[in-house]
């Protein structure tokens, strides 16, 4: 599926996806979802994902106008709505076996802050804000927040932030540790754009390892884990990455690493 307000692009191993609706703040439809959800199963090549929201905003969750102008549905259709069209786009985001990453400038709302929170980094910038706002519409958080947020700010914090729909600005999010790195808004794009060129030169394998294992060590044991590791840790090294990185130490030189 295609919309013209999801571009992307294909650079240096990283793909780069970016939400362009600023009448909306970004806002998200069911083809906009359809669109983001498509480019990112389509990334099998790319080593590194990047989700971005265009014109000083991420994204505001939910385009109400849009919903509003479609009237209102029945509860099963609503029920389908959310579970194909919604959390079919979160899941698609968090099975990416390739790092994902969040450039944010601006607010990432709602649903819109939990796609940032699905991402595994959050890099930002000084105007970015989060803010799990539904429970300020009598809502409850829909996009996976109720099991994202608690893992990486803690319980009680995460708590806090879901009862309040308090936001959250860019200095407290590095300071409890909802974002990774920031920036001024100016130079967020090219940072973020650095970073991700950086992480799609390391060993593909590795990385994709990597997070296996730790996103499913979040709800194993930590034997289970070392199980994880025994058998990722094989596959690397019967890898040429393997061989290169090791030659490029000895070497004294950068490794080349080309997912083999």
């Amino acid at each position: 599926m295609t919309d013209p307000s999801v571009r992307v692009s294909d650079t240096d191993g990283v793909r780069w996806i970016e939400l362009d609706r600023p009448a909306s703040r970004n806002g998200l439809t069911i083809d906009v979802n359809g669109a983001l959800t498509a480019a990112i199963e389509s990334a099998g090549d790319a080593r590194v994902i990047v989700l971005h929201g265009a014109g000083g905003s991420f994204c505001s969750g939910l385009d109400l106008k849009e919903a509003m102008r479609r009237g209102p549905l029945p509860p099963e259709e609503l029920e389908r709505g959310l579970r194909e069209h919604f959390h079919g786009l979160v899941r698609a985001l968090r099975r990416a076996p390739q790092p994902t990453i969040a450039c944010v400038d601006g607010a990432a709302a709602g649903f819109g802050c939990d796609l940032a929170l699905t991402c595994d980094v959050r890099l930002i910038s000084d105007t970015a804000r989060f803010g799990e706002i539904f429970v300020r519409r009598g809502l409850i958080p829909d996009g996976g927040a109720t099991w994202l947020l608690p893992r990486i700010v803690g319980v009680g914090r995460a708590l806090e932030l879901l009862y309040t729909g308090d936001q959250v600005d860019a200095d407290t999010a590095i300071r409890i540790g909802l974002a990774n790195r920031c920036w001024r808004a100016d130079e967020v794009v090219a940072r973020t754009w650095d970073f991700a060129r950086a992480l799609a030169k390391g060993p593909p394998r590795a990385l994709r390892l990597i997070k296996q294992a730790v996103y499913a060590g979040l709800d194993g044991t930590l034997d289970e884990a070392l199980e994880r590791e025994a058998t990722g840790q094989v596959q690397c090294l019967q890898s040429r990455d393997f061989v290169e990185g090791m030659q490029a130490f000895l070497a004294k030189r950068e490794p080349v690493f080309r997912g083999e």
